[in-house]
């Protein structure tokens, strides 16, 4: 019983950790991803690194671009490709929203985590907005004020 209680934590998901310091994160869908099985074997095993991975539409279809999921190692010939294209499965509508933000321009379709849902293999993609460079430094200054005040309060106790 304690293998299966240990075995189930073992992955959780996979995050994209540039995503939230480079980008204003807008609206998030979660969609499927057609995967071969080895890349799901791999999956589950926690060996995808999806911190470069993006969007884009190709004739009305919606393609997850530089996501790189490790061969199998259990895996014959037919294994994987690594950095291929994976088809990311989504309702018309959200398709539609999709490609009119995306065509409007300013907007980029981000990867923010790779994760299993039940027995399915689920990504987390959201529009964003690039962010300049000062944007980038008030985040941190305003990261080192909160810090400081949580010092400050813990101190007063």
């Amino acid at each position: 019983m304690a293998a299966r209680a240990k075995d189930a934590k073992r992955f959780t998901e996979v995050r994209n950790s540039k995503a939230r310091r480079d980008y204003f994160v807008e609206t998030r869908f979660e969609a499927g991803v057609a995967l071969k099985g080895t890349e799901v074997k791999s999956v589950r095993n926690g060996r995808a690194q999806i911190n470069d991975a993006f969007g884009r539409m190709k004739n009305g279809e919606l393609w997850m671009m530089n996501a790189h999921i490790d061969e199998y190692s259990f895996g014959n010939f037919a294994n994987h490709q690594p950095k291929r294209s994976r088809k990311l499965l989504l309702k018309k509508s959200e398709l539609r929203k999709i490609d009119q933000a995306l065509s409007q321009g300013g907007k980029s379709l981000i990867v923010l985590r790779l994760y299993l849902k039940e027995a399915l293999v689920k990504v987390e993609v959201a529009l964003c907005i690039g962010k300049k460079l000062y944007d980038k430094r008030d985040d941190l200054k305003k990261k080192i004020v909160d810090r400081e005040l949580d010092r400050a309060v813990k101190n007063r106790r």
